[in-house]
């Protein structure tokens, strides 16, 4: 259990979902076989997924150590990093529209309330937000309140909100120790306790006033809704795992929020000891398969550690550098 492993499996599934996303199922089977992908190439490169993952991260360890996270410095900080990854010249990894056009508005000095795409809840809300799960010591409601308000940034939908807490959540359960059987019990049961708490401390009393929601908890309420059901959906699939069928028909194509997060389960899952081959699954997906192998790697990691993946893999990722710092700091603590 390691928040290094957790950061470097998040790069690992990305990598290894690079090429295979935007390609049906069919296609990757024929030509990885039915288990997918097995191996990083040399100079693995990965996609926004890590990128915007990274953005947290070290926005996150902007912080002042020995106290937790407040509001404002952070949102600051996320602003600034969710910028600079936006002008990047490395941001040329077909970046999601939503994060661009928030990423635009905040660049322009607009009221994050305002930049938020309000409509959208794609998945790059939560494909970034694991790390906030591998933060030491961090109060309940204060991982909660930081999981929703980076994605809020970007994604205002309520269920955005959702899937990103629980995505937060997953991690930071499994990197205590929690059994992957344990895992799907406990994120159903967060989605009844949560359903009416709006973290009104960081998302503030403007972005849930949307048309057709008449307060903050009914706002909230529909974004823990839809996660509740395609829990519901993975825990069906999981009674009856079919590890060599396309894990996008049980729990859908990772597009948008919750989906990523459930699918990505689903392969971690299934083979929860083996994570080369929880990516293998996840990257042979026809869907978002590299924000559905991050969010798997990101698991796998926080659970098994470094020592479960390759060893030759650590040399070949991108990032690696920023990746072993990140993980490092929040290993010691």
């Amino acid at each position: 259990m390691s928040a290094t492993g957790s950061l470097f499996g998040l790069a690992y599934g990305d990598s290894m979902g690079k090429p295979t996303e935007f390609r049906r199922f069919e296609e990757i089977v024929r030509e990885y076989g039915p288990a997918g992908p097995s191996d990083l190439p040399e100079g693995a490169l990965v996609t926004d997924d890590t990128q915007m993952a990274l953005a947290v991260a070290e926005a996150l360890l902007e912080q002042p150590a020995g106290r937790d996270p407040e509001p404002e410095p952070l949102i600051a900080s996320l602003t600034k990093h969710f910028v600079a990854w936006a002008h990047s010249p490395e941001n040329n990894r077909a970046p999601g529209m939503t994060c661009l056009r928030a990423c635009g508005g905040l660049a322009q000095g607009r009221p994050w309330t305002e930049a938020t795409q309000r409509g959208s809840k794609g998945c790059g809300a939560n494909m970034r937000v694991t790390p906030v799960g591998l933060v030491p010591g961090l109060p309940e409601d204060t991982a909660a309140g930081i999981a929703q308000v980076q994605a809020a940034l970007t994604h205002g939908h309520a269920t955005a909100l959702a899937a990103s807490d629980l995505t937060a959540f997953a991690t930071r359960w499994l990197l205590a120790g929690m059994a992957p059987a344990d895992l799907v019990p406990a994120l159903r049961e967060r989605c009844r306790e949560q359903r009416s708490v709006y973290q009104g401390t960081w998302l503030g009393d403007d972005l849930w006033r949307v048309p057709g929601r008449e307060s903050p908890q009914d706002f909230i309420a529909h974004g823990w809704d839809d996660c509740a059901a395609v829990l519901d959906r993975l825990a069906a699939a999981l009674v009856r795992p079919e590890p060599e069928a396309d894990p996008c028909l049980a729990t859908g194509e990772g597009w948008i929020a919750e989906e990523a997060l459930a699918t990505a389960l689903l392969c971690f899952l299934m083979h929860p000891d083996e994570p080369v081959r929880a990516l293998g699954r996840a990257a042979a997906t026809g869907g978002d398969s590299d924000s559905i192998a991050a969010l798997a790697g990101a698991f796998a990691g926080a659970r098994l550690g470094m020592a479960a993946f390759p060893a030759g893999w650590a040399g070949r990722i991108e990032y690696r550098d920023r990746l072993a710092r990140a993980g490092a700091v929040w290993d010691r603590q």
